[in-house]
């Protein structure tokens, strides 16, 4: 988390799991997590409300929408890393497995669209971005239902429901490599979302709670935006977000705080 180059962080991100799979590293967290990790000089960062428009169907547009992407594949790679090593002690082995799992995908998912924009001509760091994904991490940081809650269940499902009409938009357009490449990471996503919502659930039966009521409440405290349809039903109910939960927090408005952005592939807020 504190390597700011985003080729060693990849790196560093898939050395870290090797080495756990390996059994080299100990089930040990005597380190404190950073507030903050380490960034790149570029992109960047700017308020989201600063972002400028991606004009939509361009070919400018959608290398804007890929180095947005990209972005979020970067940040992705702390939020697991983060969520292994600040819950890790109090959650467990397999746990950290599948954050560190998802860490792996994240660092993978994000060296394919940084390779995908120098193909294209471009490349990560090309284009401004904003850091409302890291909001996600500092706002639940004190409590490992809340970041099950709000970044898996809420932010990744929601690129549950957008990212295939983005892939549609990429095949439109004749570019079935970024359609390929986003297909992927949607179909990881599921997994992903999955971890946290077994997880989440493992949580409220340690703690005696409904895992709706809970989540509802979580949602209402720590995100901040609107969680509306449409849905990707099928994709969710993979996912384990079941029909009861959506209905929980749909069109759900969070009182007005510091925007946290969705991860949204088709969305001008990214």
């Amino acid at each position: 988390m504190l390597t700011p180059a985003p080729h060693d962080k990849v790196m560093a991100a898939r050395d870290v799991v090797r080495r756990w799979r390996a059994g080299e590293l100990a089930m040990t967290f005597d380190v404190a997590m950073p507030d903050y990790p380490a960034r790149p000089e570029k992109p960047e960062l700017l308020p989201p409300s600063a972002m400028p428009k991606r004009g939509r169907g361009s070919a400018h547009g959608r290398l804007a929408l890929l180095h947005a992407l990209a972005h979020i594949e970067f940040v992705a790679i702390d939020l697991a890393l983060d969520a292994a090593g600040r819950f890790g002690a109090q959650m467990g082995r397999q746990f950290v497995d599948d954050w560190l799992s998802v860490a792996a995908d994240e660092a993978m998912h994000f060296a394919l669209i940084a390779r995908r924009l120098r193909t294209l001509g471009s490349f990560y760091g090309a284009m401004p971005a904003h850091d409302g994904l890291w909001d996600a991490a500092r706002e639940t940081a004190h409590d490992v239902a809340a970041r099950l809650a709000v970044v898996p269940m809420v932010l990744e499902a929601r690129a549950l429901d957008v990212t295939p009409m983005t892939v549609e938009r990429f095949l439109q357009a004749g570019d079935e490599r970024s359609a390929r490449i986003l297909q992927r990471i949607v179909d990881d996503e599921i997994r992903h979302v999955r971890f946290g919502t077994t997880h989440f659930s493992a949580v409220c039966q340690t703690r005696g709670e409904s895992p709706v009521d809970l989540w509802k409440t979580l949602v209402q405290q720590h995100f901040r935006g609107a969680v509306k349809p449409p849905f990707n039903d099928s994709a969710r109910r993979s996912a384990g977000l079941s029909r009861e939960m959506m209905a929980g927090v749909a069109c759900l408005q969070s009182p007005p705080h510091t925007p946290i952005h969705e991860m949204a592939g088709g969305s001008d807020q990214l």
